[in-house]
Protein backbone atom coordinates (compact mmCIF):
# COMPACT_ATOMS: atom_id res chain seq x y z
CA UNK A 1 0.00 0.00 0.00
CA UNK A 2 2.92 2.25 1.21
CA UNK A 3 4.33 1.42 -2.47
CA UNK A 4 1.58 2.06 -4.58
CA UNK A 5 1.47 5.46 -2.65
CA UNK A 6 4.89 6.54 -2.96
CA UNK A 7 5.11 5.90 -6.85
CA UNK A 8 1.94 7.60 -6.99
CA UNK A 9 3.71 10.55 -5.31
CA UNK A 10 6.57 10.24 -7.18
CA UNK A 11 4.48 10.32 -10.69
CA UNK A 12 3.00 13.16 -9.66
CA UNK A 13 6.10 15.01 -8.76
CA UNK A 14 7.54 13.70 -12.37
CA UNK A 15 4.39 15.12 -13.87
CA UNK A 16 4.34 18.32 -12.01
CA UNK A 17 8.25 18.90 -12.56
CA UNK A 18 7.47 18.40 -17.01
CA UNK A 19 4.66 20.95 -15.95
CA UNK A 20 6.88 23.51 -14.52
CA UNK A 21 9.63 22.66 -17.44
CA UNK A 22 7.26 23.19 -20.25
CA UNK A 23 5.88 26.63 -18.74
CA UNK A 24 9.54 27.77 -18.78
CA UNK A 25 10.01 26.29 -22.64
CA UNK A 26 7.26 28.04 -23.59
CA UNK A 27 7.53 31.99 -22.16
CA UNK A 28 11.26 31.63 -23.43
CA UNK A 29 12.14 34.58 -25.49
CA UNK A 30 14.54 31.87 -27.42
CA UNK A 31 13.47 29.65 -30.14
CA UNK A 32 13.10 26.27 -28.75
CA UNK A 33 12.88 23.45 -31.00
CA UNK A 34 12.91 19.80 -31.03
CA UNK A 35 13.82 17.97 -34.15
CA UNK A 36 14.69 14.10 -35.15
CA UNK A 37 18.41 13.23 -36.35
CA UNK A 38 16.71 13.24 -40.31
CA UNK A 39 15.92 17.08 -39.33
CA UNK A 40 11.98 16.29 -38.70
CA UNK A 41 10.85 19.33 -36.46
CA UNK A 42 8.42 17.33 -33.18
CA UNK A 43 8.51 20.55 -30.88
CA UNK A 44 8.06 23.99 -31.41
CA UNK A 45 7.56 26.84 -28.71
CA UNK A 46 6.06 29.99 -28.33
CA UNK A 47 9.22 31.68 -28.64
CA UNK A 48 10.01 29.83 -31.98
CA UNK A 49 6.40 30.89 -33.23
CA UNK A 50 7.41 34.67 -32.15
CA UNK A 51 11.41 34.69 -33.96
CA UNK A 52 10.03 32.74 -37.24
CA UNK A 53 6.33 33.80 -37.75
CA UNK A 54 5.06 29.93 -38.21
CA UNK A 55 2.99 28.34 -35.36
CA UNK A 56 3.24 25.19 -34.04
CA UNK A 57 0.32 23.43 -36.31
CA UNK A 58 2.57 24.77 -39.59
CA UNK A 59 5.58 23.15 -39.20
CA UNK A 60 5.58 20.22 -36.68
CA UNK A 61 6.05 16.85 -38.68
CA UNK A 62 8.16 19.18 -41.73
CA UNK A 63 11.77 19.31 -41.57
CA UNK A 64 13.92 21.73 -40.54
CA UNK A 65 15.33 22.96 -43.36
CA UNK A 66 12.09 25.36 -44.01
CA UNK A 67 13.77 27.61 -42.15
CA UNK A 68 17.49 27.55 -43.88
CA UNK A 69 18.74 29.94 -46.37
CA UNK A 70 19.67 28.86 -49.55
CA UNK A 71 22.92 29.90 -49.38
CA UNK A 72 23.76 27.57 -46.14
CA UNK A 73 21.90 24.59 -46.65
CA UNK A 74 25.08 22.60 -46.54
CA UNK A 75 25.46 23.40 -42.87
CA UNK A 76 22.58 21.94 -41.27
CA UNK A 77 23.56 17.93 -42.11
CA UNK A 78 26.59 17.85 -41.04
CA UNK A 79 25.70 19.83 -37.76
CA UNK A 80 23.19 16.88 -37.11
CA UNK A 81 25.62 14.26 -37.67
CA UNK A 82 28.70 15.69 -35.10
CA UNK A 83 25.45 16.06 -32.66
CA UNK A 84 24.20 11.97 -33.58
CA UNK A 85 27.83 11.28 -32.50
CA UNK A 86 26.67 12.45 -28.85
CA UNK A 87 28.52 16.56 -29.65
CA UNK A 88 27.02 19.42 -28.40
CA UNK A 89 27.25 21.97 -30.39
CA UNK A 90 26.99 25.48 -28.59
CA UNK A 91 26.17 29.51 -29.60
CA UNK A 92 26.76 28.33 -33.58
CA UNK A 93 26.47 31.83 -35.37
CA UNK A 94 24.24 31.56 -38.67
CA UNK A 95 21.41 32.86 -40.15
CA UNK A 96 17.89 31.92 -40.67
CA UNK A 97 14.87 32.42 -42.90
CA UNK A 98 11.88 33.89 -41.03
CA UNK A 99 7.88 32.85 -42.63
CA UNK A 100 7.99 36.23 -44.63
CA UNK A 101 11.23 35.41 -46.45
CA UNK A 102 13.08 37.79 -44.09
CA UNK A 103 16.60 36.55 -42.88
CA UNK A 104 17.50 36.37 -39.03
CA UNK A 105 21.36 36.33 -37.37
CA UNK A 106 21.36 33.81 -34.71
CA UNK A 107 22.78 32.10 -32.42
CA UNK A 108 22.46 28.15 -32.07
CA UNK A 109 22.95 25.54 -29.61
CA UNK A 110 22.01 21.85 -30.37
CA UNK A 111 22.44 19.21 -27.99
CA UNK A 112 21.53 15.58 -28.42
CA UNK A 113 18.41 14.04 -27.20
CA UNK A 114 18.54 11.34 -25.56
CA UNK A 115 16.08 7.69 -24.37
CA UNK A 116 15.94 6.12 -21.05
CA UNK A 117 18.41 3.68 -22.47
CA UNK A 118 20.90 6.86 -23.33
CA UNK A 119 20.27 6.58 -27.02
CA UNK A 120 20.31 9.39 -29.04
CA UNK A 121 17.09 9.84 -30.57
CA UNK A 122 16.89 13.17 -31.47
CA UNK A 123 18.52 16.98 -31.64
CA UNK A 124 17.63 19.74 -28.84
CA UNK A 125 17.69 23.62 -30.34
CA UNK A 126 17.81 26.91 -28.66
CA UNK A 127 18.16 29.60 -30.75
CA UNK A 128 18.50 33.22 -30.06
CA UNK A 129 17.84 36.43 -32.64
CA UNK A 130 21.39 38.35 -32.45
CA UNK A 131 20.45 40.75 -35.53
CA UNK A 132 20.41 43.94 -33.22
CA UNK A 133 23.80 42.91 -31.78
CA UNK A 134 25.18 41.99 -34.84
CA UNK A 135 23.99 45.19 -36.45
CA UNK A 136 25.53 47.24 -33.45
CA UNK A 137 28.54 45.16 -33.57
CA UNK A 138 28.75 46.17 -37.25
CA UNK A 139 27.96 49.89 -36.53
CA UNK A 140 30.62 49.74 -33.85
CA UNK A 141 33.65 48.27 -35.80
CA UNK A 142 32.86 51.45 -38.56
CA UNK A 143 33.03 54.01 -35.66
CA UNK A 144 36.36 52.47 -34.54
CA UNK A 145 37.36 52.37 -38.55
CA UNK A 146 36.39 55.88 -38.62
CA UNK A 147 38.21 56.56 -35.10
CA UNK A 148 40.97 54.76 -36.55
CA UNK A 149 41.41 56.82 -39.53
CA UNK A 150 40.92 60.05 -38.07
CA UNK A 151 43.50 59.22 -35.41
CA UNK A 152 46.06 58.36 -38.45
CA UNK A 153 45.09 61.63 -40.15
CA UNK A 154 45.35 63.28 -36.98
CA UNK A 155 49.36 61.75 -36.57
CA UNK A 156 50.31 62.70 -40.64
CA UNK A 157 48.06 66.11 -40.09
CA UNK A 158 50.17 66.95 -37.17
CA UNK A 159 53.53 66.08 -39.09
CA UNK A 160 52.73 68.00 -42.14
CA UNK A 161 51.67 70.59 -40.46
CA UNK A 162 54.83 70.91 -38.54
CA UNK A 163 56.76 70.65 -41.45
CA UNK A 164 54.48 73.22 -43.80
CA UNK A 165 55.74 75.80 -41.13
CA UNK A 166 59.19 75.76 -40.91
CA UNK A 167 58.58 75.17 -44.82
CA UNK A 168 56.93 78.50 -45.02
CA UNK A 169 59.69 79.84 -42.95
CA UNK A 170 61.81 78.73 -45.85
CA UNK A 171 59.82 80.08 -48.45
CA UNK A 172 59.22 83.14 -46.53
CA UNK A 173 63.65 83.54 -46.53
CA UNK A 174 63.74 82.60 -49.97
CA UNK A 175 60.62 84.86 -51.38
CA UNK A 176 62.24 88.11 -49.15
CA UNK A 177 65.77 87.82 -50.61
CA UNK A 178 64.64 87.29 -53.76
CA UNK A 179 62.53 90.57 -53.52
CA UNK A 180 65.76 92.31 -52.05
CA UNK A 181 67.92 91.04 -54.86
CA UNK A 182 65.28 92.20 -57.64
CA UNK A 183 65.09 95.75 -56.20
CA UNK A 184 68.89 96.15 -55.44
CA UNK A 185 69.50 94.76 -58.96
CA UNK A 186 66.85 97.29 -60.77
CA UNK A 187 68.71 100.06 -58.76
CA UNK A 188 72.20 99.25 -59.69
CA UNK A 189 70.94 98.65 -63.34
CA UNK A 190 69.13 102.39 -63.66
CA UNK A 191 72.32 103.68 -61.63
CA UNK A 192 74.79 102.34 -64.05
CA UNK A 193 72.22 102.67 -67.11
CA UNK A 194 72.36 98.95 -68.22
CA UNK A 195 68.29 98.94 -68.40
CA UNK A 196 69.61 96.84 -72.01
CA UNK A 197 72.40 94.79 -71.08
CA UNK A 198 71.83 91.25 -71.81
CA UNK A 199 73.24 89.78 -68.55
CA UNK A 200 70.79 92.00 -66.23
CA UNK A 201 67.70 91.16 -68.33
CA UNK A 202 68.59 87.39 -67.63
CA UNK A 203 69.01 87.91 -63.75
CA UNK A 204 65.81 89.61 -63.73
CA UNK A 205 64.29 86.92 -65.68
CA UNK A 206 65.83 84.63 -62.94
CA UNK A 207 64.93 86.41 -60.13
CA UNK A 208 61.27 86.43 -61.24
CA UNK A 209 61.21 82.67 -62.09
CA UNK A 210 62.81 82.18 -57.98
CA UNK A 211 59.22 84.33 -57.21
CA UNK A 212 57.34 82.06 -59.35
CA UNK A 213 58.51 78.92 -58.23
CA UNK A 214 58.23 80.21 -54.34
CA UNK A 215 54.73 81.20 -55.39
CA UNK A 216 53.94 77.73 -56.52
CA UNK A 217 55.49 76.14 -53.34
CA UNK A 218 53.56 78.25 -50.93
CA UNK A 219 50.45 77.12 -52.62
CA UNK A 220 51.54 73.36 -51.45
CA UNK A 221 51.92 74.42 -47.94
CA UNK A 222 49.07 76.39 -48.08
CA UNK A 223 47.32 73.10 -49.02
CA UNK A 224 49.00 70.82 -46.33
CA UNK A 225 48.19 73.99 -44.14
CA UNK A 226 44.65 73.46 -44.78
CA UNK A 227 44.74 69.31 -44.31
CA UNK A 228 46.43 69.95 -40.98
CA UNK A 229 44.17 72.57 -39.84
CA UNK A 230 46.83 75.09 -39.51
CA UNK A 231 45.81 77.68 -42.46
CA UNK A 232 45.19 81.38 -41.87
CA UNK A 233 41.24 81.73 -42.35
CA UNK A 234 38.87 84.72 -43.03
CA UNK A 235 35.58 83.30 -42.31
CA UNK A 236 32.45 84.72 -43.92
CA UNK A 237 29.17 83.92 -44.11
CA UNK A 238 28.49 81.96 -47.48
CA UNK A 239 26.05 80.98 -50.07
CA UNK A 240 27.54 77.79 -51.82
CA UNK A 241 24.98 77.60 -54.39
CA UNK A 242 26.46 81.29 -55.60
CA UNK A 243 30.09 80.01 -55.16
CA UNK A 244 28.86 77.15 -57.56
CA UNK A 245 27.12 79.39 -60.03
CA UNK A 246 30.35 81.95 -59.85
CA UNK A 247 33.22 79.16 -60.49
CA UNK A 248 30.79 77.29 -63.21
CA UNK A 249 32.63 79.06 -66.28
CA UNK A 250 36.02 78.27 -64.62
CA UNK A 251 35.11 74.50 -63.93
CA UNK A 252 34.25 74.32 -67.57
CA UNK A 253 37.62 75.97 -68.46
CA UNK A 254 39.39 73.82 -66.48
CA UNK A 255 37.16 70.18 -67.01
CA UNK A 256 37.47 70.47 -70.84
CA UNK A 257 34.72 69.68 -73.56
CA UNK A 258 34.97 66.34 -73.03
CA UNK A 259 33.09 66.32 -69.71
CA UNK A 260 29.48 67.73 -69.85
CA UNK A 261 28.88 69.67 -66.48
CA UNK A 262 25.34 69.68 -64.73
CA UNK A 263 24.67 71.97 -61.65
CA UNK A 264 21.49 71.17 -59.68
CA UNK A 265 21.60 73.92 -56.86
CA UNK A 266 18.77 73.78 -53.76
CA UNK A 267 16.18 76.30 -54.02
CA UNK A 268 17.08 77.93 -50.87
CA UNK A 269 19.83 75.84 -48.71
CA UNK A 270 21.07 77.32 -45.93
CA UNK A 271 24.27 79.47 -45.74
CA UNK A 272 27.84 78.14 -44.07
CA UNK A 273 30.50 80.64 -42.30
CA UNK A 274 33.65 79.50 -43.75
CA UNK A 275 36.60 80.80 -45.45
CA UNK A 276 35.59 81.35 -49.58
CA UNK A 277 38.78 80.31 -50.75
CA UNK A 278 38.85 76.88 -49.06
CA UNK A 279 35.64 76.50 -50.13
CA UNK A 280 36.06 77.87 -53.73
CA UNK A 281 39.23 74.81 -53.53
CA UNK A 282 37.02 71.91 -52.20
CA UNK A 283 34.57 72.19 -55.49
CA UNK A 284 38.09 72.52 -57.43
CA UNK A 285 39.96 69.67 -55.85
CA UNK A 286 36.76 67.42 -56.39
CA UNK A 287 35.96 68.82 -59.67
CA UNK A 288 39.36 67.76 -60.86
CA UNK A 289 39.37 64.48 -59.38
CA UNK A 290 36.10 63.61 -61.27
CA UNK A 291 37.54 64.77 -64.20
CA UNK A 292 41.20 62.70 -63.69
CA UNK A 293 38.58 59.34 -63.49
CA UNK A 294 37.32 60.44 -66.69
CA UNK A 295 39.86 60.23 -69.37
CA UNK A 296 37.76 59.57 -72.07
CA UNK A 297 34.78 62.24 -70.95
CA UNK A 298 31.87 61.32 -69.16
CA UNK A 299 29.13 63.50 -67.22
CA UNK A 300 29.63 65.33 -63.64
CA UNK A 301 26.63 66.11 -61.70
CA UNK A 302 27.21 69.59 -58.61
CA UNK A 303 24.35 69.20 -56.50
CA UNK A 304 23.89 71.87 -53.35
CA UNK A 305 20.85 71.05 -50.92
CA UNK A 306 20.43 71.18 -47.20
CA UNK A 307 20.53 68.09 -44.51
CA UNK A 308 19.15 67.76 -41.22
CA UNK A 309 21.51 65.17 -39.00
CA UNK A 310 18.96 64.19 -36.47
CA UNK A 311 19.51 62.64 -33.24
CA UNK A 312 20.78 59.17 -34.82
CA UNK A 313 24.23 61.21 -36.36
CA UNK A 314 23.78 61.00 -39.52
CA UNK A 315 27.88 59.76 -40.90
CA UNK A 316 29.03 61.17 -37.34
CA UNK A 317 27.51 64.63 -37.97
CA UNK A 318 26.37 66.17 -34.49
CA UNK A 319 22.53 66.79 -34.99
CA UNK A 320 21.57 70.09 -36.84
CA UNK A 321 21.32 71.86 -39.99
CA UNK A 322 24.15 70.94 -42.68
CA UNK A 323 24.41 72.50 -46.25
CA UNK A 324 26.16 69.50 -48.38
CA UNK A 325 27.99 69.89 -51.55
CA UNK A 326 27.26 66.72 -53.79
CA UNK A 327 30.10 65.80 -57.26
CA UNK A 328 29.25 62.58 -58.66
CA UNK A 329 30.93 61.46 -61.89
CA UNK A 330 30.32 58.49 -64.30
CA UNK A 331 34.46 57.85 -64.51
CA UNK A 332 36.37 54.67 -62.89
CA UNK A 333 35.23 54.52 -59.92
CA UNK A 334 37.68 53.37 -56.61
CA UNK A 335 37.80 49.72 -55.82
CA UNK A 336 37.27 49.08 -51.91
CA UNK A 337 41.26 48.88 -50.87
CA UNK A 338 41.53 52.36 -53.02
CA UNK A 339 38.12 54.27 -51.38
CA UNK A 340 39.56 52.93 -47.67
CA UNK A 341 42.70 55.10 -48.34
CA UNK A 342 40.82 58.21 -50.41
CA UNK A 343 41.64 60.59 -47.27
CA UNK A 344 45.35 59.65 -47.04
CA UNK A 345 47.36 62.37 -47.89
CA UNK A 346 50.31 61.56 -50.52
CA UNK A 347 48.04 58.88 -51.66
CA UNK A 348 47.89 59.00 -55.29
CA UNK A 349 46.84 56.78 -58.06
CA UNK A 350 48.15 58.62 -60.33
CA UNK A 351 51.54 58.33 -62.47
CA UNK A 352 54.48 60.43 -60.58
CA UNK A 353 54.32 63.74 -61.49
CA UNK A 354 50.78 63.83 -62.22
CA UNK A 355 49.20 64.37 -58.19
CA UNK A 356 50.35 65.39 -54.67
CA UNK A 357 48.01 63.09 -53.40
CA UNK A 358 46.40 66.08 -51.18
CA UNK A 359 43.38 66.54 -53.03
CA UNK A 360 40.39 64.49 -51.32
CA UNK A 361 42.95 64.98 -47.89
CA UNK A 362 42.95 68.72 -48.34
CA UNK A 363 38.42 68.51 -48.84
CA UNK A 364 38.50 66.43 -45.38
CA UNK A 365 40.75 68.51 -43.45
CA UNK A 366 38.74 71.37 -44.48
CA UNK A 367 35.06 69.78 -43.85
CA UNK A 368 36.36 68.30 -40.55
CA UNK A 369 37.77 71.15 -39.76
CA UNK A 370 34.65 73.16 -40.07
CA UNK A 371 32.84 70.40 -38.40
CA UNK A 372 31.35 68.34 -41.24
CA UNK A 373 32.50 65.52 -42.75
CA UNK A 374 32.65 63.70 -46.10
CA UNK A 375 31.50 60.80 -47.38
CA UNK A 376 32.38 58.96 -50.59
CA UNK A 377 30.42 56.47 -52.56
CA UNK A 378 32.18 54.52 -55.41
CA UNK A 379 32.57 51.15 -57.00
CA UNK A 380 34.82 49.84 -60.22
CA UNK A 381 33.40 50.97 -63.31
CA UNK A 382 30.29 52.50 -61.39
CA UNK A 383 31.16 56.37 -60.89
CA UNK A 384 31.97 58.24 -57.84
CA UNK A 385 29.72 60.28 -55.39
CA UNK A 386 31.61 62.89 -52.86
CA UNK A 387 29.57 64.32 -50.82
CA UNK A 388 30.85 67.39 -48.71
CA UNK A 389 28.42 68.71 -45.47
CA UNK A 390 29.25 72.09 -43.32
CA UNK A 391 27.07 73.05 -40.97
CA UNK A 392 24.54 76.03 -41.68
CA UNK A 393 24.57 79.07 -40.01
CA UNK A 394 22.00 81.41 -39.61
CA UNK A 395 24.28 84.41 -39.20
CA UNK A 396 23.45 87.52 -41.70
CA UNK A 397 27.33 89.23 -40.89
CA UNK A 398 29.70 89.13 -43.60
CA UNK A 399 33.32 88.53 -42.48
CA UNK A 400 34.83 87.59 -39.52
CA UNK A 401 38.26 89.88 -40.82
CA UNK A 402 38.26 91.83 -43.03
CA UNK A 403 40.17 91.18 -46.49
CA UNK A 404 43.31 93.96 -46.91
CA UNK A 405 42.65 96.32 -49.68
CA UNK A 406 45.38 98.14 -51.93
CA UNK A 407 46.42 101.70 -50.01
CA UNK A 408 49.32 104.41 -51.71
CA UNK A 409 49.30 105.81 -48.08
CA UNK A 410 53.22 107.21 -48.03
CA UNK A 411 55.62 105.77 -45.15
CA UNK A 412 56.01 108.38 -42.13
CA UNK A 413 58.71 107.05 -40.73
CA UNK A 414 57.34 105.27 -37.57
CA UNK A 415 59.59 103.05 -35.43
CA UNK A 416 57.88 99.30 -35.58
CA UNK A 417 59.17 96.60 -33.37
CA UNK A 418 60.36 93.23 -35.07
CA UNK A 419 59.97 90.32 -33.15
CA UNK A 420 61.23 86.85 -34.97
CA UNK A 421 63.26 84.14 -34.07
CA UNK A 422 64.35 83.03 -37.57
CA UNK A 423 67.59 85.07 -39.10
CA UNK A 424 66.39 83.74 -42.67
CA UNK A 425 63.05 85.87 -42.02
CA UNK A 426 64.04 88.67 -39.53
CA UNK A 427 66.54 90.08 -41.72
CA UNK A 428 65.23 90.21 -45.01
CA UNK A 429 61.89 91.78 -42.96
CA UNK A 430 63.88 94.72 -41.46
CA UNK A 431 65.83 95.14 -44.99
CA UNK A 432 62.41 95.69 -46.59
CA UNK A 433 60.62 97.64 -43.94
CA UNK A 434 63.95 99.79 -43.39
CA UNK A 435 64.16 100.34 -47.44
CA UNK A 436 60.47 101.81 -47.20
CA UNK A 437 61.41 104.45 -44.62
CA UNK A 438 60.53 102.80 -41.56
CA UNK A 439 62.95 102.73 -38.56
CA UNK A 440 63.24 98.86 -37.00
CA UNK A 441 64.01 98.32 -33.92
CA UNK A 442 64.73 93.94 -34.62
CA UNK A 443 64.44 91.46 -31.77
CA UNK A 444 65.17 87.60 -32.33
CA UNK A 445 62.52 86.83 -29.20
CA UNK A 446 60.22 87.95 -26.89
CA UNK A 447 62.53 88.94 -24.01
CA UNK A 448 64.56 90.54 -26.26
CA UNK A 449 62.07 92.65 -27.67
CA UNK A 450 60.36 93.49 -24.24
CA UNK A 451 64.16 94.97 -23.41
CA UNK A 452 64.34 96.88 -26.54
CA UNK A 453 61.17 97.76 -25.78
CA UNK A 454 61.70 99.27 -22.58
CA UNK A 455 65.19 100.94 -23.68
CA UNK A 456 63.24 102.88 -26.22
CA UNK A 457 63.31 106.36 -25.99
CA UNK A 458 60.90 107.15 -28.49
CA UNK A 459 57.08 105.66 -29.82
CA UNK A 460 56.47 102.28 -30.85
CA UNK A 461 54.22 102.55 -33.47
CA UNK A 462 53.93 98.82 -34.27
CA UNK A 463 54.95 95.19 -33.17
CA UNK A 464 55.33 92.88 -35.85
CA UNK A 465 55.80 89.42 -34.05
CA UNK A 466 55.55 85.60 -35.09
CA UNK A 467 52.79 83.53 -33.15
CA UNK A 468 54.93 81.04 -32.40
CA UNK A 469 58.78 81.44 -30.81
CA UNK A 470 60.95 79.59 -28.03
CA UNK A 471 60.24 80.93 -24.61
CA UNK A 472 57.76 83.63 -24.28
CA UNK A 473 55.15 83.67 -27.96
CA UNK A 474 54.00 86.69 -29.68
CA UNK A 475 50.89 86.90 -27.84
CA UNK A 476 52.40 86.55 -24.69
CA UNK A 477 54.89 89.75 -25.98
CA UNK A 478 52.44 91.53 -27.14
CA UNK A 479 50.47 91.43 -23.97
CA UNK A 480 53.70 92.22 -22.04
CA UNK A 481 54.18 95.34 -24.44
CA UNK A 482 50.75 97.12 -23.86
CA UNK A 483 50.94 97.04 -20.65
CA UNK A 484 53.84 99.79 -20.84
CA UNK A 485 53.28 100.98 -24.34
CA UNK A 486 49.49 100.58 -24.47
CA UNK A 487 48.88 103.02 -28.23
CA UNK A 488 51.50 100.14 -30.00
CA UNK A 489 49.52 98.20 -32.57
CA UNK A 490 49.92 94.69 -32.91
CA UNK A 491 50.84 93.09 -36.21
CA UNK A 492 50.78 88.84 -35.67
CA UNK A 493 53.08 86.62 -38.50
CA UNK A 494 52.41 83.27 -38.63
CA UNK A 495 53.11 80.41 -41.43
CA UNK A 496 51.15 77.68 -38.96
CA UNK A 497 48.35 78.76 -36.81
CA UNK A 498 48.28 76.40 -33.56
CA UNK A 499 48.39 79.54 -31.87
CA UNK A 500 46.22 81.40 -34.04
CA UNK A 501 42.85 79.11 -33.04
CA UNK A 502 43.45 81.26 -30.15
CA UNK A 503 42.52 84.57 -32.10
CA UNK A 504 40.16 82.82 -34.29
CA UNK A 505 36.76 85.21 -33.87
CA UNK A 506 38.70 87.61 -31.59
CA UNK A 507 37.98 91.25 -34.20
CA UNK A 508 40.82 93.65 -34.05
CA UNK A 509 43.55 90.92 -34.24
CA UNK A 510 45.49 90.95 -37.32
CA UNK A 511 47.56 89.18 -39.17
CA UNK A 512 50.09 88.17 -42.47
CA UNK A 513 50.19 84.86 -43.61
CA UNK A 514 53.49 83.69 -44.35
CA UNK A 515 55.22 83.49 -46.81
CA UNK A 516 54.46 86.91 -47.64
CA UNK A 517 55.69 89.11 -50.48
CA UNK A 518 57.26 92.87 -49.41
CA UNK A 519 54.48 94.30 -50.83
CA UNK A 520 52.09 92.85 -49.10
CA UNK A 521 54.10 93.59 -45.85
CA UNK A 522 54.14 97.09 -46.78
CA UNK A 523 50.97 97.53 -47.45
CA UNK A 524 49.61 95.33 -44.81
CA UNK A 525 52.11 97.50 -41.91
CA UNK A 526 50.87 100.97 -43.44
CA UNK A 527 47.18 99.49 -42.95
CA UNK A 528 47.57 98.47 -39.36
CA UNK A 529 49.32 102.51 -38.21
CA UNK A 530 46.76 103.87 -40.09
CA UNK A 531 44.30 102.76 -37.80
CA UNK A 532 43.07 99.44 -40.13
Amino acid sequence: MNGDFREASDAAEELEAASRLAAIVESSTDAMIGKTLDGVITTWNAGAERMYGYNSADVVGQNIALLIPPDRSDELPAILRRVASGEQVDHYETQRRRKDGSVLDVSVTISPIRDRDRTIVGASTVTRDITDRKHAEADLRQMQDRLHQAQRLESVGQLAGGIAHDFNNLLAGIMNYASLAADGLAELTNRLGLGDDEAMLILTEDLGEIAKVTARAARLTHQLLTFSRGEVMTLEVLDLSAIVVEMEELLRRTIGESIQITTVLGADPPRTKNDRGRIEQVLMNLAVNARDAMPDGGAMRIETASFESDDAGHYGLAPGRYVRLCVSDTGEGMPPEVLARAFEPFFSTKATGEGTGLGLATVHGIATQAGGTVVIDSAPEGGTTVQVYLPATSDLAGTVQEAPHETDVPTRGETILLAEDEAMIREPARRILSGAGYTVLATSSAEEALGVAGAYRGEIGLLLTDVVMPGRSGRQLAAGLLRFRPATKVLYMSGYASDVMFFRGERGVHLIEKPFASENLLRRVREILDGG
